[in-house]
Formats: C-alpha cells, structure tokens, sequence
C-alpha cells in the first residue's frame, strides 16, 4: 500500500521528536523555527499484539508486522500559502499524502518560544486551516473558470461541476474546510482531481508535558472543546517521555518506564495504529511455521486482491481463499481444530477480507 501519513503542524510544536519516536529514519530537532527546508519520509512498524497471539498457536521463525509511510512536514506558519517559510513547497508536500496528524503544542516552556508568541492550540489549528483553505480556494477557482468555459458550449456535466464548485468555493471562503462539507458521491467527484487538503482525513495529537501525559490539561480540554462535533480522533501524547522511551531497547526498562509515567504502552503506539486506521487500512494474516505475517489491504477489498498485496500471481491466478476468523484461531488453537470445529471457510472471488482474518490463498498459474 502506497499511502502515506502526513504529520502537519505549527513550527516547534514536537512533530520530528514525535517522528523519531515512531520512525526507521529520524528527522533533525532544533528550537529555531523553520531551520528544515524539507520534509521527512519514514516507513514506521504498525504495532499489532495479535501477531503475538498468533506465535503462541503456531509457533514460526520470524514475525512480520505490517509498516506505513509516516511524512514529517516542516513547521507551517502564517502566509505559507504565500511562500512565507519555504511554505509553498511544504503545502505540495501535504497534497501528496493521504491523511494528516495535526500535532498541537499544549504545553509551556520558556526555552522554546512560540513563533506566535504565545501557546494558543486552537489558535493554531485555525491558523493552518486557514493556509489549507486559501490553496484549496486557488485550486477551486482555477477549476471554475475551466467550467465556465465549458458550460457555453452546452456541457451538462461541467453545468452541474460549476454548482458545486461555486457551492465549495463559498464554504471555504467561510472557513469551513472540505472534510467537514455535506457532499455526496456524485458532488465529491468533481472535485477528487484537485487533490484539496482540506478534503483529507486528519486527526490531532496533543503534545503535552510529562504531568499532563495521562490526564491531559487545560490546553486539551480547550482543544476538544473546540473540535466537539467534527468526525476526527483525538490523542494525548507527551512527545518528551514518549523520546526517553524511544530510547529504552531493553523491554524490562520500558515496562518500568511506562509504569512509572502511569502508562499502559507509548502513546506513539496508538498514534501509528490510528495513522493506519485514518489511511482506511486493515491487517490480514498468513501463519506458517517459517513466518507470521501482518499484510495491509485497504478497507473492503475482496480476497484475490489481498492475494495480489502477497504477490501479483496469486491475485492472477486466485482459485479461492482458506479463511479463519483471529478469534476462533487463538481460542481453538490451530488450524486443525478451527478445521474439526467448522470455523475454516472456503471463500470464493467476492469476499471481503475482515480484519484480522488469516488466509491461506490457493491458486493456479
């Protein structure tokens, strides 16, 4: 799966100290705004605990967890849809992800000034919503004058394309971003050409202090408040502990670690395993004594084209598919018994894969 996830944010807000926490390759951190010209591209494991489970009934040499693409995009700031700090190219970064993580400064500290002067989430959060919408606005218009044009020689189409884009060109001029519009298929298909940033998934992580890290603070509560309503996630995560963990490879060390800040796992967990639920993605599974596998399939693909995230040939020549529910396999134990006990199904071409289903593909070629 060739998608990836967008970490956006307002510069010195924790974003790279969030990317290293999660990422196989890191990003340099500075207290100076602006000081990257460019953004950060990751392959980041997605934690799954089932993998684990799995290793108990079918012992294997190797574990293989599935991985996502996480991009670390430069701090934004105000008149970056001008050029204002290297802005125009990081927003061309931003079009080319799939969904973004928004990261909130929520937390005080003297050493590290804020570019606005004062830690303001909310006020954050508008001002990169509001560099979103004046491009998505450009990229509108630009499409209205192509439809304007061709609604004088009698297209029927690009008549109906001209309503709608008017309609969203008025939205945005309102503040109101593209996500959070009441369009339906057949109006949302004039404008997925145009790749508009506000049309992405996005949720938001609120970087705190170390005492705020399970309970949240002030900064938090005014930033769901603000977000009460929209359709997004948000998390909690104390970007300094979560780097000190980071840094633990012994798992005795983490556990202690973790214990003591009053957490059950890194925060950075959950934000990889949400990243790849806001990318539409879920996990199948292949078990064999040689590998457990994680495999990522988009939400709603059917069987032969899990097959094909295996391997090209299998999609091709897909005669069918062995499928085993996660839960009838851990608590049975085996294939053997999922077999005895009538919880192996044998699934044809129009399947839809669930997550966590463990498939053995059968084909011909």
């Amino acid at each position: 799966m060739a998608l990836q996830c967008g970490i956006i944010g307002i510069a010195n807000v924790g974003k790279t100290t969030l990317f290293n926490c999660i990422s196989n390759t890191k990003g340099e951190t500075s207290s100076f705004a602006f000081s990257s010209n460019k953004s950060n591209i990751g392959l980041v494991t997605v934690p799954d605990p089932r993998l684990y489970e799995l290793d108990k009934c079918q012992p294997t040499e190797k574990i293989i967890p599935t991985t996502v693409d996480i991009v670390d995009i430069p701090g934004l700031t105000r008149g970056a849809n001008q050029g204002e700090g290297v802005g125009n190219k990081f927003l061309g970064d931003i079009r080319n992800t799939d969904a973004l993580i928004h990261v909130l400064r929520c937390f005080d500290d003297e050493n590290l000034p804020h570019v606005d002067g004062s830690v303001d989430p909310v006020r954050d959060i508008e001002t990169l919503d509001f560099e979103l919408q004046v491009k998505d606005l450009e990229s509108v218009e630009k499409k209205i004058q192509r439809y304007e044009k061709l609604t004088k020689t009698g297209d029927k189409d690009a008549k109906v394309g001209l309503a709608v884009l008017n309609q969203v060109k008025e939205k945005l001029e309102n503040f109101v971003n593209v996500r959070d519009m009441e369009l339906n298929e057949g109006e949302r298909k004039f404008l997925t050409d145009l790749f508009l940033l506000t049309s992405k998934p996005i949720m938001y992580v609120c970087n705190v202090d170390e005492s705020s890290a399970v309970s949240g603070n002030a900064y938090v509560e005014k930033v769901k408040a603000a977000l009460a309503g929209k359709q997004t996630e948000i998390l909690v995560i104390a970007g300094k502990i979560e780097a000190d963990i980071a840094e633990l490879e012994d798992p005795d060390d983490r556990a202690v670690f973790l214990a003591d800040a009053g957490l059950a796992e890194p925060g950075v967990n959950k934000l990889v395993r949400s990243a790849y639920s806001l990318l539409n993605l879920q996990s199948f599974f292949t078990v064999g004594p040689k590998e457990i596998r994680a495999w990522t399939i988009k939400k709603g693909m059917t069987a032969p084209e899990a097959a094909g995230a295996i391997h090209s040939d299998l999609e091709r020549g897909f005669i069918r598919a062995e499928v085993m529910k996660f839960n009838d396999y851990v608590t049975l134990g085996s294939e053997q018994e999922c077999k005895n006990k009538g919880k192996l199904a044998v699934e044809g071409k129009t399947y839809v894969v669930g997550d966590g289903d463990i498939l053995h593909i059968r084909f011909n070629v």
